[in-house]
């Protein structure tokens, strides 16, 4: 069992939980993820590793309750344990000496971009980090994201802190104006990631995004979260998750990833009814 040990409401609907898994710990690294499962009847979601401690012996993820099983996840109090908890899994983000690089995190994606700033500004990188929300209130560790770069742009799609837009108009200001840029990591939802690809193109910077398609096993047997780069078919779960954004078949992406919207949208709806109203 693998317990909850810290948690942290960071919105009405995102939630931060530190949790004991020394073994995953011990060899996590970033822009991998883990899959839990809350108990024997629960289904196993993936989620990225937003931070690790080696001495402690904890993985930190950050969601969204957007489903039934995250809002389920969302619902548990530090102390509470849950049954599965495997990784980590994944590849690991390429991390080297790049010179001046970009690390752009939209939403959620603020979470999984943290490390990998870390990381590279820990190898030598000037480090120029642009994170976004819709609104003040949905952006979150703007502190952390601060002290692992060499400069922090913010943006809200509000303007009600920050820059009033989006982080891929940050983006290209960076582009036009900071010479040259060797690498740009986005993480944050499919559209977001494909801007930020299409953004970046027309400047051939090398782009790398983290994929989040629909996962079972994460081990590349079940091949549910395929994805298709460069016209080859890739395994999202053992190739990735990070690929080449100008490679990757956005369109194809965005399918998959709504495949099963009715039926998530159907099981909630079952749930918070109380269940099975037979007559």
């Amino acid at each position: 069992m693998y317990r909850i040990v810290r948690k942290e409401v960071m919105s009405p609907v995102i939630k931060l939980m530190e949790i004991e898994a020394p073994e995953v710990a011990a060899k996590a690294r970033a822009g991998q993820f883990i899959i839990l499962r809350i108990d024997e009847e629960g289904e196993r979601i993936p989620l990225t590793i937003a931070d690790f401690d080696r001495s402690r012996g904890t993985i930190t993820t950050i969601f969204q309750e957007v489903g039934y099983t995250t809002r389920r996840l969302g619902a548990l109090e530090e102390g509470d344990t849950l049954t599965d908890f495997v990784g980590p899994l994944g590849q690991p983000s390429e991390i080297e000496n790049y010179g001046r690089v970009v690390c752009v995190g939209g939403g959620v994606g603020v979470a999984p971009i943290f490390p990998i700033a870390r990381a590279l500004k820990e190898a030598g990188n000037e480090v120029i980090s642009i994170i976004g929300a819709r609104t003040k209130e949905l952006l979150f560790w703007e502190e952390k994201m601060r002290a692992v770069s060499s400069e922090l742009l913010v943006a809200t799609d509000d303007g009600s802190y920050g820059y009033k837009g989006f982080v891929t108009d940050l983006l290209k200001q960076v582009l036009e104006e900071r010479g040259k840029i060797a690498r740009v990591w986005g993480i944050g939802p499919v559209v977001m990631m494909r801007a930020v690809a299409e953004t970046t193109r027309p400047f051939n910077v090398p782009t790398i995004v983290s994929m989040n398609p629909i996962m079972v096993d994460g081990t590349g047997m079940c091949g549910a979260c395929r994805v298709s780069v460069g016209g080859e078919t890739k395994f999202a779960c053992v190739d990735g998750p990070e690929f080449d954004g100008h490679q990757v078949d956005w369109q194809l992406a965005l399918r998959r990833l709504n495949m099963y919207r009715e039926e998530e949208k159907r099981i909630i709806e079952f749930h918070e009814g109380g269940g099975c109203k037979c007559h």
